[in-house]
């Protein structure tokens, strides 16, 4: 399933995108407040700005909102990591920006994420698949990334591993914030988090060495 098989009886895409916008925020706002499956349609629709009727010409289900609300986050992550480098022309010193800006995009996005993570379950198997498929392709862009930097010096799977290391630690900010703000500020996170992968790549560098030098 993907976001374009939601499906609408509105025929101008514009139109619907503008809907779907609206209930996005809508939907994201009760939520939070009620989880998912304490929230209805009808206040959905309200929260929305548009009547139950209204909010039925674009989708079908409370399900289909929750997809459209997982899809929405990912996307806005995606853009925002995609924007926060240059990807063309990988360095070190580009990687380093990109994942403190990554870490600054989960402080900033806490709420959307957690409301993601607890409520995707709910979905249909085919569509948390489609959702976990868009974490799987930031995560690769985080690799290739790695592997562009160094390469010839570090391995396609201890690159792959740093990668998801680096994404979990960003999520591990927005889920874990209440307690780690009591020891850290953002900036001294993020600093000694990067400050380990540099050491990670390092030992992963040394490591590939030996073995070609063996």
């Amino acid at each position: 399933m993907t976001k374009n098989q939601v499906v609408s009886s509105v025929k101008d895409t514009d139109l619907v995108e503008k809907r779907r916008n609206q209930m996005i925020k809508g939907a994201i706002a009760l939520f939070k407040e009620k989880g998912f499956h304490r929230t209805t349609t009808r206040e959905i629709a309200k929260e929305s700005g548009f009547s139950i009727g209204t909010l039925y010409e674009y989708i079908r289900t409370k399900e289909d909102v929750l997809f459209l609300v997982c899809d929405a986050i990912y996307d806005q992550v995606r853009e925002r990591l995609e924007a926060s480098g240059d990807w063309q022309n990988p360095s070190l010193a580009n990687l380093e920006k990109v994942v403190e800006s990554y870490f600054y995009l989960m402080d900033d996005m806490q709420e959307k994420i957690i409301i993601m993570y607890q409520e995707v379950k709910s979905l249909k198997k085919e569509s948390i698949e489609y959702v976990l498929q868009k974490e799987r392709d930031m995560v690769a862009m985080l690799e290739k990334m790695i592997v562009t930097c160094l390469p010839e010096t570090i391995g396609k799977q201890d690159a792959a591993l740093i990668a998801n290391n680096i994404f979990v630690q960003g999520q591990m900010w927005g889920f874990r914030r209440w307690m780690l703000q009591k020891q850290f500020t953002l900036k001294e996170y993020a600093e000694r988090q990067i400050h380990f992968m540099m050491q990670s790549l390092s030992i992963a560098r040394m490591a590939k060495n030996k073995t070609h030098e063996a």
